[in-house]
């Protein structure tokens, strides 16, 4: 257990809980986006999901957490065949990184001293079959944005430089935080995100006043108030095993794949991958309630941190994003 704020002791913002809730149960569902003011515990919400993530069966001695043998990357040395419990990679990419400690790189260390080639690896390797988290994404270089772009449509890292040839397995779920005060997001980068909040500053006196007590008492004695939580932690991360084993159980009828096409034409969204998130990302809310089949309640609860991110601007409509989401579900769905 690390000493990170326990994700059950968060106060409020349940869109951003629920979010990353679901993008655990369904990776295939995509990463999330976390919009919104500074100081909301955005990035303490994400710190806090590592301890609440199952662990992941990993290669010992592999960098890039291979779940078999035969996956290991041939030029790993230090792989052993047999597997040992890992914890679920959540790996921060921080603002102004190289390329090359992104990417991995010549290890030049060795090099000078032994004359040997060999591949350090980097942040991708480290966040295979995990998390890789970017506060602050609206503000991050271009070349970086580029090379993540690369990366998260092939699932595979390629370094070949410096008389090197290297490949290994990079896939991640990409989770970003930031501010729009401070800066917009590319379109190609925002289009990587299946789902996307905002998160607000408490309103109610009483909320702020939990929130302060909550963290007051988190700083003064930090293990000890993960202590307090720990029971309500471990039942959502049996929450989520047990949503992960029903997920393909889950029946998803021809109506609701009716709705959500509707509802991604009347939002005039581009392409089909609005469509396709709303299913997954309804499916694995249905898994998560205990549901047999996805409901047209599931695709209400979802379509809005599903479609935000999806929508054409409309200079002729100045109200939020989610709000003309929720208009649209009325009309289409009365």
């Amino acid at each position: 257990m690390t000493n990170a704020f326990p994700f059950s002791a968060i106060v409020g913002q349940d869109n951003m809980k629920l979010a990353l809730i679901l993008t655990a149960i369904d990776p295939k569902i995509g990463g999330v986006l976390v919009f919104g003011d500074r100081g909301t515990g955005k990035s303490t919400a994400v710190r806090a999901l590592a301890d609440l993530l199952p662990p992941i069966q990993a290669i010992q001695g592999c960098p890039v957490n291979s779940a078999s043998y035969d996956a290991v990357p041939h030029w790993v040395e230090t792989a052993q065949d047999n597997q040992h419990d890992i914890p679920t990679p959540v790996v921060d990419l921080p603002l102004g990184i190289s390329a090359d400690r992104v990417t991995g790189a010549l290890d030049i260390e060795r090099a000078l001293v032994d004359g040997v080639k060999t591949f350090q690896p980097g942040l991708l390797a480290k966040a295979n079959r995990g998390y890789l988290y970017i506060d602050e994404v609206n503000l991050l270089e271009d070349h970086i944005v580029d090379l993540l772009l690369d990366v998260a449509q092939s699932g595979e890292n390629v370094v070949e430089r410096e008389g090197l040839s290297i490949r290994h397995a990079a896939r991640f779920i990409l989770i970003g935080s930031g501010n729009p005060e401070e800066g917009e997001l590319r379109p190609q980068l925002l289009d990587r995100f299946g789902l996307s909040v905002e998160v607000r500053t408490p309103q109610t006196v009483l909320d702020r006043i939990d929130v302060i007590k909550r963290r007051d008492a988190f700083d003064r004695d930090p293990k000890g108030y993960c202590a307090q939580w720990a029971s309500e932690n471990q039942a959502l991360q049996n929450a989520i095993l047990v949503a992960r084993r029903r997920l393909d159980d889950v029946i998803a009828k021809d109506d609701i794949l009716e709705t959500c096409a509707e509802i991604c034409i009347a939002m005039g969204s581009d392409g089909l991958r609005g469509e396709l998130t709303l299913l997954k990302t309804a499916r694995s809310l249905a898994a998560y309630e205990g549901a047999t089949q996805v409901t047209k309640h599931h695709v209400k609860r979802i379509a809005p941190m599903a479609l935000a991110h999806r929508l054409r601007r409309d200079p002729l409509d100045d109200t939020g994003s989610v709000a003309r989401i929720e208009r649209t579900l009325d009309a289409v769905m009365g």
